[in-house]
């Protein structure tokens, strides 16, 4: 299955190559240790507003290390900093720490469960070259207008 989810579409319109594949998103120790710090520290920013993905993928998009990807769900659409993830291989699943873009990415809706489905949202993800990820203040006033 998840072989014919990490396929390389067809070019976008602007020729931009996007990849399907799928989200999970959870907590991490630095996630943890930014939340402690606060919100709005550098810490937490640069620890959850961050796009973990298997190396090929990288490669299949034509992205490296630290640039900008664009991640697309059914829920919303948010710019995130792509970094090999250290577990895998694993292609076709990107995993985004528990976050406010993680909460972009996710939607609220339980399924009569009371928790939002964090693991296995399908999602679309391209390469994001002049686009800037939010920080927390613009992500909150873009979103939910707060």
């Amino acid at each position: 299955m998840l072989g014919e989810i990490n396929r390389l579409r067809p070019k976008g319109v602007l020729g931009v190559p996007k990849l399907e594949v799928v989200l999970l998103t959870g907590r991490t120790i630095k996630q943890g240790v930014g939340k402690e710090l606060g919100k709005l520290s550098n810490e937490y920013h640069t620890s959850v507003a961050i796009c973990q993905m298997d190396s090929k993928d990288l490669d299949s998009i034509g992205i490296r290390e630290n640039d900008n990807v664009r991640v697309t769900t059914r829920f919303g659409s948010v710019v995130l900093t792509a970094v090999e993830s250290d577990r895998g291989p694993h292609p076709g699943v990107i995993y985004v720490p528990y976050g406010l873009w993680a909460n972009v990415l996710t939607g609220s809706h339980t399924h009569g469960t009371g928790m939002p489905s964090f693991k296995g949202v399908p999602a679309e993800i391209e390469p994001a070259p002049r686009e800037e990820v939010m920080g927390v203040r613009d992500l909150l006033q873009h979103y939910y207008g707060k």
